[in-house]
């Protein structure tokens, strides 16, 4: 998004430094990410910074409201409810694609937003590592509010373990070690001590957790969730002594609950020239006479899955279960980014941390998502290059 920094960047590119890169991550936390690293940042501008921010600033307006609980509480469903929810979200993400306005500027357009953690960690590893090897100038920060590297840990550190012993506070996944975002847990136990531990791996006695290691049988007192309910709801296969919704003795950083009051249904909620208008399929009398600008969404699924994205009036009285989806206006993403084939287009994730008792959420990272699909994800970028997980690189 600054022509001048795009293009020396993309004259300086070697392969050898990209494949440095790579091999670093790997080498340093004993972990090749299955998915694919970009061959690129993006750098943007103050006008297109101060558009994300004033998003971000929106969407967090409607997610603050006193009655955001009660806004929200049909996004639970029964039988998935988990105790002791906290007060607010820990985690909030905020997807953004990069579009054009009608002028021929670049706005941030919403394509979802979500109450859950997704690679703070690996997020700032990756970062550090497009500096070394392609010396991006110190003028750009990937982070906010002020934060340097140690802060940003720090931070981390201070809201995921607190004052508890790292070693009683597990990250809880499904077979860790298989999640394509495994690459985030190996940079979580370096930098906080985190242990990645599998819901089959839970020991529960009466109303405590413990887990195993080294032979020693070590009670969980904090659980950083990273548990998706739409995965878990599948694997029937896995033994388990330890549900989520049983009532125990714990405390949750990133509590269940929230994946779903911060999800898809939140989006119908949110009037922001930075929000294509979203409808609950179940609340609409009539269908907008543009069908064709419009996606279906359904409320509950991860990874794109289940969406379609050229629907017509069939499709939509086809579908039984109407309070599950939504109707949103489509989001156009430009081809923004300029690669030594074609131009990519961009997905921007804003990721803010919100700290107990704090009035609002604090903007402190980033995440870019680099495609040339006709949607952004791997199965729509096979073969493709300059494509894949990125960071964007902020002008102050």
């Amino acid at each position: 998004m600054i022509p001048s920094i795009r293009e020396q960047y993309n004259r300086d590119f070697t392969q050898e430094k990209y494949q440095a890169l790579v091999d670093d991550v790997a080498d340093t936390f004993g972990h090749r990410p299955p998915f694919r690293i970009a061959e690129t940042p993006i750098f943007i501008d103050r006008e297109l910074k101060n558009h994300l921010i004033q998003a971000c600033e929106d969407i967090t307006d409607v997610i603050v409201q006193p009655n955001f609980l009660d806004l929200s509480a049909s996004a639970l469903l029964a039988g998935q409810v988990v105790p002791n929810e906290t007060p607010h979200t820990t985690f909030l993400q905020m997807d953004f694609g990069l579009c054009r306005a009608e002028d021929g500027s670049i706005i941030p357009q919403l394509i979802e937003a979500q109450g859950f953690p997704s690679l703070y960690f690996f997020q700032e590893a990756v970062a550090e590592r497009y500096r070394k090897y392609f010396g991006i100038s110190d003028e750009f920060a990937h982070r906010f509010g002020g934060l340097d590297a140690a802060g940003y840990r720090e931070k981390l550190r201070e809201i995921i373990v607190g004052d508890h012993d790292p070693e009683n506070v597990i990250l809880l996944e499904i077979e860790p070690e298989k999640q394509v975002t495994a690459i985030d847990f190996y940079v979580a136990k370096k930098w906080i001590g985190v242990e990645a531990v599998c819901v089959s791996k839970v020991i529960k006695e009466g109303r405590k957790l413990y887990y195993e290691k080294d032979g020693r049988k070590i009670h969980i007192e904090r659980i950083f969730n990273r548990v998706i309910f739409d995965e878990l709801l599948l694997r029937d296969d896995l033994p388990r002594q330890f549900y989520l919704t049983d009532d125990v003795d714990v405390e949750w950083v990133g509590h269940p609950n929230w994946f779903f009051r911060i999800s898809k249904h939140t989006l119908p909620l949110i009037d922001s020239p930075y929000s294509p208008k979203a409808y609950l399929l179940s609340e609409l009398e009539e269908y907008p006479q543009d069908l064709h600008n419009y996606v279906l969404k359904p409320l509950y699924s991860f990874a794109g899955k289940g969406v379609i994205i050229n629907i017509n009036r069939f499709d939509l009285e086809a579908i039984k279960d109407r309070e599950n989806y939504i109707l949103q206006r489509k989001v156009e993403y430009a081809p923004v980014v300029p690669t030594p084939d074609v131009p990519a287009k961009a997905e921007v994730r804003m990721m803010l941390l919100w700290e107990r008792g704090a009035a609002r959420p604090q903007l402190v990272n980033n995440l870019v998502r680099l495609s040339k699909g006709e949607m952004v994800g791997v199965r729509y970028n096979q073969g493709k290059v300059w494509v894949g997980g990125s960071v964007g690189f902020f002008l102050p």
